[in-house]
């Protein structure tokens, strides 16, 4: 079973509760909103690593910035489409998304090319209000929306 970890940041504004998700880099997502942004995660092995040094260790991969301080609200799991179990903890915190340095991954594009190509991990990262970050999420991700909700009010 594949298992990632993640902080989804959050802060209160005059508009309300606001999220900072991240669109996923690459070809396959580029011309996707809806479904193509996510909470800073990625991927780690149980017996080597815990979810929650995973989720810090993400959160700097992903964006290229150390992860905030601060009481961390767990989430809970999810299991995505794809199997995937992706665990989650709220920060609340506030970030420039202007300072965001996206680590990169490669892979073979086109396909059957025998060309390597680099992408970014995260192509924007951006703060949503929680009705607008329902509607791209990644589907199952959704329910970490409706868990800081219900600890936020």
């Amino acid at each position: 079973m594949r298992t990632s970890a993640g902080l989804l940041l959050f802060r209160h504004t005059e508009d309300g509760l606001e999220v900072l998700l991240g669109h996923m880099g690459g070809p396959f997502f580029a011309r996707r909103d809806a479904g193509a942004w996510t909470v800073p995660k990625g991927e780690y092995e149980p017996e080597s690593e815990s979810a929650w040094d995973a989720a810090r260790r993400e959160f700097e991969e992903e964006l290229g910035l150390p992860p905030p301080d601060g009481e961390a609200v767990s989430l809970g799991e999810v299991r995505q489409t794809n199997g995937k179990v992706v665990t989650a903890w709220a920060i609340e915190a506030d970030l420039d998304p202007a300072t965001v340095v996206p680590g990169v991954f490669s892979m073979e594009w086109p396909p059957r090319s025998g060309r390597t190509q680099e992408f970014p991990e995260l192509d924007r990262v951006a703060w949503f209000g929680l009705e607008p970050a329902q509607v791209v999420i990644v589907k199952a991700q959704a329910a970490f929306l409706d868990r800081l909700a219900e600890h936020s009010a």
